[in-house]
């Protein structure tokens, strides 16, 4: 382990200056473990960046596959660390208390191994495509193809804000593109493949198979939550109690009938106003299903019935 000496990283004391103003008991606690570990590898890198950065020619033909778990952790310099990890610092707590700390923890793990395996399968690309071997070469080092990767979630999350890009205002599901274009224009050293490949991988979770396969992946591991369904409240008291017969509990949706929370407000409106005029009562004298209840149809002679009542009630 390498410990970095020299000039004072005015971006490094920027970053922990921004830090101690949001307030470390602000700061979820993936997000600020993510920020001290690229805190922490910055001060004292495993190895030089040349030996932890991801190409083609090292993770294809020399096989260095740990490199995937060490280049996103790993930055050039004290600014790129303070740019990447301000970035990480807003959407971390975003994204960190909508999908709960142990599934986002699993979602950076699984996005900081793909990406860097997205970017060398785009770079191979580039390489037969344009038949430029210099492609094989270029190595990449930084957090910013996650940080794509998770502007994507925020966007998915959080839609219909507008964010503003170079001065112009625009909606936030086209943001990362225009500044994956941005970029790559005021900053040409910076990795286009890389960025997209996060951008990628991020439209892979929220349109594509990546999150059914990460849930089927995690299902067999009783602390991960699927963060879009609630947990049944239930649950965690079957078996508990010596001589209790176990039954399976109820699944939340039973309760709900798959409905959204408008619809469910709507369909409680409808009801009671069902039963008030119903008078409160129950036909045939069936027990109501969990969940809404659906009148039964009547006739034209009964709600002429019913009509009159409510009239002579008058």
């Amino acid at each position: 382990m390498q410990r970095r000496q020299g000039r004072v990283n005015a971006g490094l004391l920027l970053l922990l200056y921004q830090i101690s103003q949001v307030g470390l008991q602000n700061i979820p606690p993936v997000t600020l473990g993510v920020l001290g570990l690229n805190v922490f590898l910055f001060l004292n890198p495993v190895r030089a960046l040349s030996e932890v950065c991801i190409s083609v020619n090292e993770a294809i033909y020399k096989k260095n596959w740990q490199r995937l778990l060490l280049s996103p952790f790993h930055h050039a310099d004290d600014w790129h660390l303070y740019y990447n990890m301000i970035s990480m610092l807003w959407k971390g707590i975003m994204l960190e208390k909508k999908l709960k700390s142990v599934w986002f923890a699993y979602i950076i793990a699984v996005f900081s191994v793909l990406i860097g395996v997205v970017y060398v399968v785009l770079e191979f690309l580039l390489v037969k495509i344009l038949d430029d071997p210099s492609y094989e070469m270029s190595c990449a080092v930084g957090f910013s193809g996650v940080l794509f990767a998770l502007k994507v979630l925020n966007n998915h999350y959080n839609p219909g804000r507008v964010s503003t890009v170079l001065g112009l205002r625009l909606s936030s599901k086209y943001a990362c593109w225009v500044e994956l274009v941005a970029i790559h224009l005021i900053a040409p050293g910076t990795s286009f493949a890389g960025h997209l490949a996060g951008i990628l991988v991020g439209l892979m979770y929220t349109k594509g198979p990546l999150k059914k396969i990460m849930k089927a992946c995690a299902g067999g591991l009783s602390f991960f939550t699927d963060p879009g369904r609630p947990r049944d409240y239930y649950s965690d008291y079957y078996g508990y109690y010596p001589g209790y017969q176990y039954r399976t509990p109820r699944n939340y949706y039973d309760y709900t009938g798959g409905l959204t929370e408008e619809e469910q407000l709507e369909r409680a409106v409808l009801n009671s106003l069902n039963e008030r005029d119903f008078g409160g009562a129950t036909y045939n004298n069936e027990r109501r299903p969990y969940g809404f209840w659906f009148p039964p149809e009547r006739s034209e002679e009964e709600i002429r019935r019913q009509r009159l009542r409510r009239f002579e009630r008058r």
